[in-house]
Parts: C-alpha cells; structure tokens; sequence
C-alpha cells in the first residue's frame, strides 16, 4: 500500500464532533439501538473536548485526504488498585461496515496500544455484545485477547444513580 494511500489515525479535534457523533449513532444502529443514543454536539465538545475531559477519542481516515472519518475508538483511563497503575478502557470501537477488512480495526488498536504504552496502563480492557461474533474472533484470533468470562459486567442507569444518593451519610 503506498504511503498516499495509508490509513490514518489520529486524535480527534474539537471540530470533528459532528462525525464522532455520526458515528456513534451508526456503532448504535449496528447494535439494533439507534433510540439509545443521548449524546449531542454539546455534551461531546464538553466531555471530550472542555477543561475536563472525560473521555479521548482516535478517528481513522482510508487515507491522508479522506474527508471524513470511517472509524472511531472512544476511551478512557481508569484505575487498578491492584497493580497501582492506570488502565485503558475502550468504550466503543466502531469500523464503518464498507471499511472493515481494510486494518482500519488492527490500527485503531495499535494507537490505542500506543497510547497505553506512553500513559504506563497495565491493562487494557473493553466489552463485547455476546453476539458480536466477528468482533469477538478478531479479538481473540488477531489480537491474542481473552474473555473475561469470571467477570459480570454491572450497571446503573441515571435513575438508579439516583437511588444511590439515599444511602449516603448526611453531608
């Protein structure tokens, strides 16, 4: 492949919220959830973008001069409290369907690797939907990844974070 027509990784810009969020509404609709979808302009340029950053997000390009992004890993540094490091968790990867089978996938996690690397995360870790089949042999077969199969995946939504408040101390 020549270097005109290489893939292209980098960070995403303030001024690329409108394709991230084009593109988390189609991760959504291949996930048969498209309703689910909450985020807006707004809520991405202050979470990604504001004086806090809750989350980073890579956009993968076909080429130097593509003009739009067909790809997306959305992510955030949590921690371990039994390897006293930081870790990486990837919310979302997302390969627009015309663009898998391209290494568009094996980029994104090689910058995220990187990233990993330079921020000393010790782990590096991200859910899969059960059905995802696909996904699941490219991470096990292509990136050597194991699942976590002692591990339950837990959640409260807004309401039950809500609910939450009634147990703590008076303030």
């Amino acid at each position: 492949m020549s270097t005109s027509n290489a893939p292209i990784i980098r960070a995403a810009r303030p001024e690329d919220v409108d394709d991230i969020l084009q593109l988390i509404i189609d991760l959504a609709t291949y996930e048969k959830e498209p309703e689910s979808v909450k985020a807006t302009p707004e809520l991405l340029r202050k979470n990604l973008f504001g004086e806090t950053p809750y989350a980073h997000a890579l956009l993968a390009f076909l080429s130097p001069d593509a003009p739009k992004p067909v790809g997306l890993a959305l992510y955030f540094f949590n921690y371990s409290t039994w390897t006293g490091r930081p870790g990486l968790y990837l919310e979302d990867l997302y390969v627009s369907p015309e663009s898998r089978n391209t290494g568009l996938g094996k980029a994104l996690f090689g910058a995220l690797g990187r990233v990993a690397r330079e921020k000393g995360c010790a782990r590096l870790d991200w859910s899969v939907l059960k059905w995802n089949t696909p996904s699941i042999a490219f991470y096990e077969k292509t990136l050597g990844a194991a699942p976590m199969s002692e591990w339950l995946g837990m959640r409260l939504d807004e309401a039950g974070i809500a609910r939450l408040e009634a147990l703590a101390p008076p303030a």
